[in-house]
C-alpha cells in the first residue's frame, strides 16, 4: 500500500494521519483541515467510513475533519457488491444524500476479491469530473433573484379551526436552501411550517392564499425566478366566524369559495420572469402536469406522485416537464436532491435563453 510520504511527496502537502499529532496553541490538525478546504473527497470511501460519517463518530483525523466541514464532501464507495448492495449500507448513503453529502457512483467490474458487481471505484477521471460539477454548483446562481414558495397554507374558519393540507414544506426549504448555496438572493414565502429559516434567505411568514398572493406580488416585480412549491388550498370559508363554532350548536354549515390561483395570476403579470410551478396529482400524472403548465403558462413543472407517501418526508418521486413533455423522471430521490435537479435545469434553462 502507499505509505504518507508518497503522498507528501507527490502532492507537495503534508500527509496528516494523527487527530492528536502536531497541536498547539494555534493549529488543531481537523480543524485547520476543515478550515482550509474548498471540497473533501474520500476515495475510497469504504463501508466503514460511510457508516461512522453517517452516525457522526469522529474518533480519526478524517471523520473528525469531515465533521467541522462546512464545504462539499464527496465520497467514492468502493467495497464488494455484497457489501454495497447491503440495506445498511443503502441506508446509510440515503441518509448522507439527504443531507447533502455527495456520491460519485461506484462502477461495474471485477472486484478485489475476484467477483464481479457493482462497488468498484469509479474511474478517477469520472470522480474528478464530479468534483468540478459540484464545485461549479457553489456560485452558478450568483447573478440571480429567486423567488420560493413553500408549506401549505391555512384558510381560516373560526379562531381555532382552518382548513389546510398534509404539506410540510421541506421541498420548498430544501430550494430556498440550494438556491442561496449557490448564490442566489432568495426570498422564501413560507406558509406555517416546522421548519428552521434557512440561512441566509429572506423569509416571509404567510398563513392564508391571499396573504401569499399578496407577499408574491410584491417581490415579484424584483425576482428573475418564481418556484412555486407552497401548497396553496384551493378553497376559503366564504364568511370567516369571529367566534369560536360551539360544538353544542349543531353540525355547521360552511360554504366554499375558490382561493387565488396565484402562480396563473403572476404568470400574467410578468415580464421575462422564469416561472416553475408544481403540480400534486394522484392519477394521470404527466398528463394533469402538461394541462396545467399550458394553463398556467409555466416555463416548467414539477409533477409529484403523492401515492408514494411524499406529503412530511425527506423523500420525493418527481417528474419535470416543459412544454415539449417528460424532460426527466426520479424515483424515491431525498428532496435536497430534487431541489439540486430542478435548479440546475432552471440553471441550463436560463443560460439557453442568453
Amino acid at each position: 500500500f502507499i505509505s504518507p510520504i508518497t503522498f507528501q511527496t507527490l502532492t507537495g502537502f503534508p500527509a496528516r494521519t494523527d487527530l492528536f499529532g502536531n497541536w498547539s496553541k494555534n493549529y488543531i490538525p481537523h480543524i485547520g483541515n476543515a478550515q482550509w478546504a474548498d471540497a473533501v473527497v474520500v476515495i475510497p470511501a469504504t463501508a466503514n467510513i460511510i457508516g461512522k460519517i453517517a452516525c457522526g463518530i469522529a474518533d480519526d483525523l478524517l471523520t473528525a475533519t469531515i465533521a467541522a466541514v462546512t464545504v462539499p464532501v464527496i465520497l467514492a464507495p468502493s467495497m464488494n457488491s455484497a457489501m454495497y448492495e447491503n440495506p445498511i449500507v443503502q441506508k446509510n448513503i440515503a441518509f448522507l444524500r439527504q443531507h447533502g453529502y455527495y456520491f460519485a457512483e461506484p462502477a461495474w467490474g471485477r472486484l478485489a476479491c475476484g467477483t464481479e458487481g457493482r462497488g468498484r471505484l469509479a474511474p478517477v477521471e469520472d470522480i474528478v469530473a464530479f468534483l468540478e460539477k459540484v464545485l461549479t454548483l457553489q456560485d452558478d446562481l450568483s447573478s440571480l433573484k429567486f423567488l420560493i414558495t413553500a408549506g401549505g397554507t391555512r384558510e381560516p374558519i373560526d379562531p381555532v379551526r382552518y382548513i389546510s393540507n398534509r404539506s410540510s414544506g421541506k421541498m420548498g426549504y430544501a430550494l430556498a436552501e440550494a438556491a442561496r448555496r449557490r448564490g442566489a438572493s432568495v426570498t422564501l414565502v413560507s406558509a406555517p411550517t416546522c421548519l428552521s429559516p434557512p440561512p441566509g434567505v429572506r423569509v416571509v411568514h404567510v398563513e392564508s392564499a391571499l396573504d401569499m398572493l399578496k407577499a408574491c406580488e410584491e417581490h415579484f416585480v424584483d425576482a428573475d425566478v418564481l418556484i412555486m412549491a407552497a401548497a396553496v388550498a384551493d378553497y376559503t370559508p366564504e364568511n370567516y366566524r369571529r367566534q369560536k363554532i360551539k360544538k353544542g350548536q349543531g353540525v355547521p354549515e360552511i360554504n366554499l369559495k375558490p382561493t387565488p390561483d396565484i402562480v396563473k395570476e403572476l404568470s400574467g403579470q410578468r415580464k421575462a420572469q422564469f416561472i416553475v410551478g408544481f403540480a400534486a396529482e394522484t392519477d394521470d400524472l404527466e398528463y394533469n402536469a402538461r394541462q396545467k403548465i399550458i394553463d398556467k403558462d409555466l416555463d416548467l413543472i414539477v409533477a409529484n406522485d403523492i401515492n408514494k407517501g411524499i406529503f412530511g418526508s425527506d423523500n420525493t418521486w418527481i417528474s419535470l416537464l416543459d412544454r415539449q413533455g417528460v424532460i426527466a423522471r426520479y424515483s424515491d430521490i431525498s428532496k435536497k436532491e430534487a431541489a439540486e435537479i430542478i435548479l440546475s435545469t432552471v440553471a441550463e434553462r436560463l443560460s439557453d435563453r442568453n
